[in-house]
């Protein structure tokens, strides 16, 4: 999974040079051209990592075998680690799938889109006059807007208004495909590059054939993952768990087995994260 392109055989990620030396007793190798030494996760996300092999293929087969996500209280105890080290690499590990669902391919076919809000919860006052309104939004309300081909691909993007969903839908939907969305107006305006079908969810959530029911599934398990796992999210990091939930929603009929090989995969194929190596040592 490593390095593919040579069936298994080290390749340095500094020179690119196949051929090295075994450091047996370390479980590195040892460039034969520029004697840079390295190991297995050298250049992937897993980068100057502390954790044994064993206990990060562990994380990742608890992170594939939770189909709503899992709370880092509770994935940080079943490492038996720190709080800190699981929160950076579970959102290391949602940084790899991210890496299979912003791929870039347009979306085609038949495509639902729609937008969800999520954070900015008021707190409620104790006394009855000082409550506000509790619908009001917040500087920390994002809307998270999904476009989802029926039967395929995901693709989530967080947004601060809903209506910015059809600026996306230019840019990743094909023009060939058709769309489904529902009664808002915003969504008047996929009409001029199109073929739309609308669905008033007022009245019906299905009318012959016409429905939003895909992006609707997936906000399902995203709301489950944000309000029955982790309690809070923050709208610095939303995006991440939007394609967690998408990773999950797109694999929901894979098996363990296989959804634990495709995860070490994206691992191996993912970059150094710029955003999350050293980030407890404000590092990144």
């Amino acid at each position: 999974m490593r390095w593919p392109e040579t069936n298994g055989e080290a390749v340095c990620p500094r020179c690119g040079h196949d051929e090295t030396y075994n450091i047996s007793t370390r479980r590195k190798f040892k460039c034969k051209g520029c004697h840079h030494q390295f190991s297995m996760t050298s250049g992937t996300i897993f980068a100057s990592r502390n954790m044994d092999f064993v206990d990060l293929l562990a994380a990742i087969c608890i992170t594939v075998n939770a189909s709503k996500g899992v709370s880092m209280v509770q994935f940080s105890r079943d490492l038996d680690c720190q709080y800190k080290t699981a929160f950076g690499l579970a959102h290391k590990l949602r940084e790899a799938m991210a890496q299979e669902i912003q791929t870039g391919e347009v979306l085609d076919g038949h495509v639902e889109i729609d937008g969800a809000y999520f954070g900015g919860h008021i707190r409620p006052e104790n006394r009855k006059e000082d409550r506000k309104d509790r619908r009001l939004k917040t500087g920390k309300r994002r809307v998270v807007v999904v476009m989802r081909e029926r039967y395929g691909r995901t693709l989530p993007t967080v947004t601060k208004t809903e209506a910015e969903g059809v600026e996306l839908a230019a840019r990743n939907v094909s023009r060939m495909a058709t769309l489904s969305a529902d009664e808002a107006s915003h969504w008047d305006l996929l009409h001029a590059g199109w073929n739309v079908e609308r669905v008033n969810h007022s009245e019906v959530y299905s009318d012959h054939g016409k429905h939003t029911n895909m992006a609707e599934s997936y906000f399902s398990r995203l709301r489950r993952m944000v309000v029955g796992q982790h309690h809070h999210v923050s709208p610095q990091y939303l995006h991440q768990y939007a394609n967690h939930a998408a990773w999950l929603e797109d694999n929901r009929r894979t098996d363990n087995g296989t959804l634990a090989h495709i995860m070490v995969s994206n691992a191996m194929d993912a970059p150094v994260s710029r955003n999350w190596k050293g980030y407890w040592q404000r590092a990144a």
